[in-house]
């Protein structure tokens, strides 16, 4: 495509993501963990707002919740995402502004920073005028981050590799949740590297029975007897208050409790979209975390809305 049709802004929205199942294998001689894994996105949703720079430069702004712990700098992997994607395409005189909008936790286990890698490769994309597919896309994005190509993708969907290979997933209704957001941070290696203290003779990991049933079904009873996150008693581990947050939900009335990824948010399964706001009126008034937000999934990966 040629580059005279480009946008003068491009704006990109992302969603966050729960595990659902999140199996982990033991670690391998590479350094990563096999995954069997369904991820499902959520509604809540960081947005990239890109435009044209000097060449060669990618200054990064970022406004929103916990602003002051992302990087600016070349560790933000939009500015990876940016330099990967001029490279690859050969943009000429490549450069862009980027503005980040922050509602997804910051290492919170939702994958916040794949979101936004997602949305700054799709909208770069499109304010280059590249001629770039999604699976191309998905590419790109798996050489920066094992859940960039589900924060493309969005939706519910079983990841197996490093999570990074994705089969959509037929999942029907709606499921309302109760996020739990903490006022720490964990550390995704120390998580996994304490899993690997915690589980010496780890197998291999594969899905439990009745998960994809369940989400076939949209039953959310059905759901939550099979929710389960390998991470989350080395999580516990290293942060032991999660439990009282996890039992602060059970209490108020959730249907089960999980830890988001390596966490820290722990998510609540609720029958309704009542029961939903109910729960989050009791979880807020516990003073067990930072902050209670309802999400509902699944909801649409990285898009353009302007």
């Amino acid at each position: 495509m040629s580059m005279d049709r480009a946008a003068d802004v491009v704006r990109v929205r992302a969603s966050g993501k729960i595990n659902l199942a999140l199996r982990v294998g033991p670690r391998s001689d590479d350094g990563y963990h096999p995954l069997a894994t369904v991820f499902q996105s959520v509604s809540v949703f960081d947005d990239v707002e890109v435009r044209p720079g000097s060449p060669g430069l990618f200054p990064v702004s970022v406004t929103g919740a916990q602003a002051e712990l992302v990087p600016t700098d070349g560790r933000n992997l939009v500015v990876k995402a940016a330099r990967l994607l001029a490279s690859e395409y050969a943009v000429p005189d490549a450069g862009a502004e980027i503005a980040l909008r922050k509602s997804i936790p910051v290492t919170g286990g939702m994958a916040g920073g794949s979101a936004d890698c997602a949305a700054a490769l799709l909208a770069l994309s499109v304010l280059w005028d590249l001629d770039v597919t999604p699976e191309e896309l998905a590419e790109l994005g798996g050489r920066l981050g094992a859940d960039v190509p589900f924060s493309l993708l969005g939706q519910t969907a079983y990841g197996t590799g490093r999570g990074d290979r994705l089969v959509p997933v037929l999942t029907r209704g709606i499921y309302h949740w109760v996020l739990a957001f903490a006022d720490f941070e964990l550390s995704t290696p120390a998580v996994f590297a304490r899993f690997d203290e915690l589980n010496p003779t780890a197998e291999r990991p594969e899905l439990p029975a009745g998960m994809l049933s369940a989400l076939a079904s949209g039953d959310a009873e059905a759901l939550a007897g099979v929710l389960v996150n390998d991470l989350q008693d080395a999580a516990l581990d290293l942060r032991p208050e999660l439990a009282r947050t996890m039992a602060a939900g059970l209490e108020a009335g959730a249907l089960a409790s999980l830890l988001s990824g390596s966490g820290p948010t722990v998510a609540f399964l609720a029958t309704s979209e009542q029961a939903a706001i109910d729960l989050s009126c009791r979880l807020g008034k516990a003073g067990v975390c930072r902050m209670v937000r309802r999400v509902s999934g699944p909801v649409h990966g990285a898009r353009l809305i302007s």
